[in-house]
This record gives structure tokens, sequence and C-alpha cells, in this order.
């Protein structure tokens, strides 16, 4: 499933990186912890989170990730989303719990 596809199944809003909405998803990751997610997001998966600082992107950027789906209806700040669009990461953004979204993504990423 491509990022674009995902965004139109759950309706969630695109913070930044348009540009790069058909990356596709390879599973995906939930977990807050940076150092976490390092050590086990792989290439093209997308990271569920609730973080909203620039090091979403930092982590991002250097996991490759297909995209950064924060949660909790937060949204992040200018200088985040300014080195989101400067590196090409699709920042995203859902009302849902990560609990939710991630169910969500589970069962839409079964059906491919």
């Amino acid at each position: 499933m491509k990022v674009s596809e995902l965004i139109k199944e759950l309706e969630l809003t695109v913070f930044c990186g348009e540009d790069n909405l058909d990356a596709v998803i390879q599973g995906g990751y939930t977990s807050d912890l940076l150092s976490d997610v390092m050590g086990h997001i792989e290439e093209g998966m997308l990271w569920i989170t609730m973080q909203t600082h620039q090091n979403i992107v930092a982590v991002g950027t250097l996991k490759d990730v297909a995209a950064v789906l924060i949660v909790n209806g937060v949204s992040p700040d200018e200088e985040t989303l300014q080195k989101g669009r400067d590196e090409g990461i699709p920042l995203l953004g859902t009302s849902d719990s990560a609990f939710t979204a991630s169910g969500k993504i589970y069962q839409l990423l079964q059906k491919e």
C-alpha cells in the first residue's frame, strides 16, 4: 500500500512531504522511544508515534521510513515541519490513539 492510499483510507492529515506520498509501506512500527525506533524499524516502514519534535524527522531520515504518523490529534511545530520539508519525509496526523491507528493500519496492510 502506498502512503497516498493510506491517507485516503484513514482520512489522515498531511503536514508535509507531499512529494513523497508514492512510497510503498513495507510494514509499521509503533513507538515513542527514539532509541527503540532506531534499533527496530526497517526501511520503508510507517512509524507511528505521539512525538512531534524535530528528532522524529532525523530518525525517519536515518532509517528511511515511508512516513511518520503522529497520533492523538497533535501537530508538529513549525521547526519540525520545516525539517520534514527539507528532508522530504511525509509527516502525517490522526486524532486516533497509537493503539487504534496501529490496529487500523495493520488490518489494511494484511489485505495487500
